[in-house]
């Protein structure tokens, strides 16, 4: 053991070391087991020594480790497990170390590395991975890697990969890794930029070649339009078209709802979002070219909101964006109606009440005949009120000797 004047440094490489000693001091800051006989690395291995920051468990015979072996290794900052015999790695049990920055697993026995595993990897900045039996690089890495602009939150830490001397599947994972990584001002560097990769496992070792890398492309996603506004109850189709080597997927998702003062009545019942939405996807003749469209109809404010259509293949993933906003429906004014002449055999009650004409001019001598032969209300008749139908026929006369 050695002790320095602030940090307590432990290195054991006793070869006839079988497990991880239990006798470490508890303010150990390094502990080094390198070239021994362990095999396994039980549960809660290291729960004593919450102070360390640097594990180097190097050139040993470690074939298995536990998923909980790392727990209470909240200040842990390196972990080196080069040269064992490694052929799976719990990467879960990162969750244990969240300052953990350099992860060293260079001369092991890998042979896959899970999509999982970019789960757990978001704040490494060095990870070795060389000299194992990986065949495939998951696309769920490149994305954690290669963020498309607007997906990372503040600065991209710079990463330093060792994914060399491996029997890569010539594939686009690796042909991207490659060409990304050599593009000016990338955040990714290569130990070694020449991976060799194989057609198949069978086959023997090729180099990754220019123009091999040269087929592959990241999807790139084209709306048949960004905005569209259409009126309640109406039917409305999304569509996008994607382009991108190998030919990539498509998938829609609505993302968020409009919650503006015309729709206060879906907020109550407001859907969970994000939500991934049928579609009908059409591959064009085309090699690399694809389409899809969503169908809405008769719609609701609910329906509106944001769509992403997002396109995905071995390359990466590209998405486009859609606003749908859904008006409501005005209320059409009423046009004046035209005036009909009412035929005299139509029913009493749709008549027309009769109006007397105004007298303009005096009255002619064929009027005055008329008016004199109408009888004058005798002072008895005018106390009593007139018939109405009595009324309206003496005026009809009068109207008729006209």
């Amino acid at each position: 053991m050695k002790r320095g004047t602030q940090e307590r440094l432990v290195q054991c490489s006793d070869p006839g070391i079988t497990a991880v000693p239990i006798s470490v001091p508890a303010d150990t800051v390094k502990l080094r087991l390198e070239k021994t006989l362990i095999s396994k690395v039980s549960r809660a291995a290291f729960y004593n020594l919450s102070e360390l920051r640097f594990l180097w468990l190097t050139y040993n015979s470690i074939t298995l480790i536990h998923p909980s072996s790392f727990v209470n290794l909240k200040a842990l900052r390196e972990l080196r497990l080069d040269g064992n015999l490694l052929t799976s790695f719990p990467w879960e049990g990162l969750r244990d170390m969240p300052r953990l920055q350099t992860l060293g697993l260079h001369n092991n026995r890998l042979s896959s590395l899970p999509a999982h595993a970019a789960l757990f990897l978001p704040n490494i900045t060095y990870l070795d991975l060389s000299s194992n039996r990986l065949t495939i690089l998951p696309a769920e890495l490149l994305d954690l890697w290669f963020p498309l602009p607007g997906q990372s939150e503040g600065q991209v830490e710079r990463r330093i990969l060792g994914l060399h001397d491996n029997p890569w599947l010539c594939d686009c994972q690796i042909s991207m890794l490659m060409s990304l990584s050599m593009t000016l001002g990338s955040t990714v560097v290569l130990m070694d930029q020449l991976l060799m990769c194989s057609k198949s496992l069978s086959q023997s070792e090729l180099l990754q070649t220019q123009a091999e890398l040269s087929r592959c492309m990241r999807p790139s996603v084209q709306p048949a339009a960004t905005r569209v506004i259409s009126p309640m109850g109406s039917n409305v189709i999304l569509r996008c078209d994607a382009t991108g080597y190998p030919t990539p997927t498509l998938t829609w998702i609505k993302t968020s709802t409009y919650t503006n003062c015309c729709q206060q009545d879906i907020l109550d019942n407001s859907e969970q979002l994000p939500r991934i939405l049928e579609s009908f996807m059409q591959e064009s003749p085309r090699v690399g070219v694809r389409w899809s469209i969503i169908s809405l109809n008769g719609l609701s404010y609910k329906d509106a909101g944001e769509y992403r259509c997002q396109a995905r293949n071995m390359a990466g993933i590209s998405e486009a964006l859609i606003k749908l906003k859904v008006m409501g429906i005005t209320k059409i004014p009423h046009l004046p109606k035209k005036s009909r002449k009412i035929s005299s055999k139509s029913p009493s009650k749709y008549r027309k009440p009769y109006q007397i004409p105004a007298i303009t001019n005096a009255p002619s001598v064929k009027d005055n005949q008329i008016l004199s032969s109408i009888t004058p209300f005798s002072n008895n008749q005018a106390k009593k009120p007139q018939s109405l139908v009595t009324f309206l026929e003496q005026m009809s006369t009068l109207e008729n000797t006209k």
